[in-house]
């Protein structure tokens, strides 16, 4: 008999009505009397369903009884429906056969363990409610923004982890070496020209130093994939491994491309809520009551364009309210986005034109010679969620700025030359993957969005 999946057995169980089938899970509660027991049984569904045994019909029944949470059974028995109980079908089995017991010191016994607690045990945790929820909502949104970007005709391309050049230019990159470092702490000396690839190499921080190219060609690309960060951070929002997406494209704007992210973020919100309905309604019940009030706002507001200078006049006339000090040139903090997206116009804010001095080198050089075009958006509830510019096309600025922050041109070579080589309008974002699922899933710290986080000081 082959088996049926308990989704599909959820959604259509009154085709099955009086048919014998066969399921296979995991145990999640075993309640039982002299007679009868109640299994819930879960197969990865977010829902699972009800099997009842009779002592009269199982004969190993008072051995599954004994069961613990988390032992993996096979059941054969008849779908019946139940119409006036809070479920609207049950299991009534003739056979049940143990597929894997599970120990007495299995950890998740209890229900109502700490996120904390779970940390501890992160290869376990997908079982629970919560974490279920949460990774599903993750593979979704991958495939939603995949799905956005295929029907638009962007090309997938996949840059490398492993590179030569820092794209932020900020330093906090993991190196990569094949090199004995018992025997560097011998000599004091490094021979880079011994090592693997003959040179100092790194994790990419980043994927559009090696995607734009693969743009002039296709016109519109994405990556999707892992960067890293070597920053001595230990904040609930950053990771040193994490999932970033970045779209590029060429004769595109800086209008285009703030148009572009309001369309992706919507249409992904969008998704999510439709193919996540259980997920998203226990997520706003037990981990954040105003979740799908937030999400609703997004998708249904039209995203406010504000200048970094605006943002600066209408922060400076607040008294008293933040921690940080505000002024032209600052780097803003998450407290003044926040305020701009929460109290003042209580939806997502595009805030472009930084000053130049807080922003990247690829990042194109404004009219005023002060300001870059940059945009972040901002959204209520977690501050900026996506980072992004029309970048410099213009060889001599682009190379000027490079050599004014002290870069090595020779390690941007190619992505330099592009700008002699038939070089247009471009402009390109990245989204912390991330940060976009916790803000779809209300969950407050990047730990709990990552199967295997990898932070400062900790690897599992």
């Amino acid at each position: 008999m082959k088996r049926t999946e308990i989704k599909k057995l959820n959604v259509e169980y009154e085709k099955f009505a009086g048919k014998q089938i066969k399921v296979c899970g995991w145990a999640r509660t075993v309640r039982d009397s002299k007679m009868i027991a109640f299994v819930e049984l879960n197969d990865g569904a977010f829902k699972g369903t009800q099997v009842v045994l009779e002592k009269e019909k199982i004969s190993n029944f008072d051995y599954v009884i004994k069961l613990t949470t988390g032992s993996s059974l096979e059941v054969i028995g008849e779908v019946v429906l139940t119409p006036q109980a809070k479920q609207p079908y049950e299991i009534n089995a003739s056979q049940v056969n143990i597929l894997g017991k599970c120990d007495t010191d299995y950890p998740l016994q209890k229900k109502g363990h700490s996120l904390e607690f779970l940390r501890e045990h992160h290869y376990l945790r997908p079982r629970t409610n919560t974490f279920n929820a949460v990774f599903r909502i993750r593979s979704v949104a991958a495939y939603a923004i995949h799905k956005f970007f295929q029907e638009r005709d962007f090309v997938y391309c996949h840059t490398p982890i492993i590179t030569a050049s820092d794209c932020e230019g900020a330093g906090a990159m993991f190196q990569v070496t094949t090199l004995d470092l018992n025997r560097f702490a011998d000599s004091g000396k490094v021979e880079y020209d011994k090592d693997f690839f003959g040179r100092k190499v790194f994790m990419t921080v980043s994927g559009q130093i090696d995607e734009e190219p693969m743009t002039h060609a296709f016109g519109n690309t994405y990556t999707f994939g892992p960067t890293f960060r070597a920053e001595n951070s230990n904040t609930s929002r950053h990771a040193a491994e994490f999932w970033m997406m970045e779209p590029e494209m060429c004769f595109t704007d800086l209008a285009g491309l703030m148009e572009n992210e309001e369309e992706m973020i919507k249409f992904v919100i969008s998704y999510v809520m439709e193919h996540c309905k259980d997920e998203i309604e226990f997520l706003n019940k037990f981990v954040d009551k105003d979740l799908i009030s937030r999400l609703t706002n997004v998708v249904s507001n039209d995203f406010v364009k504000l200048s970094y200078t605006e943002a600066i006049d209408i922060l400076t006339k607040v008294k008293d309210k933040f921690e940080y000090p505000v002024y032209w040139g600052v780097d803003l903090q998450s407290e003044h986005e926040r305020y701009l997206t929460e109290v003042v116009y209580k939806k997502p804010v595009f805030l472009y034109n930084y000053p130049k001095d807080i922003k990247a080198f690829y990042m194109r050089l404004n009219e005023d010679g002060k300001t870059v075009a940059a945009v972040d958006l901002l959204v209520p509830g977690i501050g900026e969620l996506i980072g992004g510019s029309q970048r410099e096309e213009r060889y001599d600025l682009l190379t000027s700025r490079m050599k004014e922050l002290g870069l090595n041109l020779e390690d941007y070579e190619n992505y330099i030359n592009l700008r002699r080589y038939g070089t247009n309008v471009h402009s390109g974002y990245g989204l912390g993957f991330e940060r976009l699922i916790m803000y779809l899933t209300g969950i407050t710290n990047i730990r709990d969005v990552e199967y295997c986080p990898r932070t400062v000081g900790g690897i599992n």
